[in-house]
């Protein structure tokens, strides 16, 4: 029966083994996503995922040797020691995600400078507000202080600024410079 499994590449290797990999005729989803760097010299398509990608194929053949010795592919993602199994509703959420990003004109940072004051949408911190600090080498992930108010000993309410890195789309803007 055919399965998607996750595979491991090299940095910036995705396309390269995606390449050597249909080649021999194997089903390979590399997700791609637009982004909108502020260097205009950059590139324009990343990885969704750096340095994965799915394949589709039978397990034994995932497991065999011409997949281990994919030029820039570093392994297979393992459980216990048999390849990972991902989902055909996954792979299609996936593309569904994607898609909807790609009509929004790409992966963006809706003008965020620093200093601008943010809502954190998800993950832990979701419900938070903090402030923009920077975006990170990987477009999708940005950096962030966390205001956290403490009350002291004395009943003074003092601040303090806790740095975060998260993923882009977990933060929306809030308003542009925090005084």
């Amino acid at each position: 029966m055919l399965h998607w499994y996750t595979l491991h590449t090299k940095p910036h290797k995705e396309p390269q083994v995606a390449s050597f990999l249909r080649a021999r005729e194997i089903d390979v989803y590399l997700p791609l996503v637009k982004v909108n760097p502020s260097n205009a010299r950059a590139v324009r398509e990343r990885s969704y995922f750096p340095c994965y990608l799915f394949a589709r194929g039978e397990a034994d053949a995932v497991a065999e040797s011409e997949m281990q010795w994919t030029p820039g592919l570093r392994r297979v993602v393992e459980f216990n020691g048999q390849p990972g199994i991902v989902s055909d509703n996954f792979i299609i959420a996936l593309k569904q995600r994607l898609h909807q990003i790609q009509e929004a004109g790409g992966l963006q940072f809706d003008g965020l400078h620093r200093g601008d004051l943010v809502k954190i949408v998800s993950g832990p911190f979701a419900g938070y507000e903090a402030i923009f600090d920077s975006r990170l080498a990987s477009d999708e992930r940005v950096r962030i202080l966390i205001r956290l108010i403490q009350q002291s000993q004395r009943h003074q309410e003092s601040q303090r600024f806790v740095r975060a890195e998260l993923n882009a789309g977990s933060i929306e803007k809030v308003r542009s410079r925090f005084p």
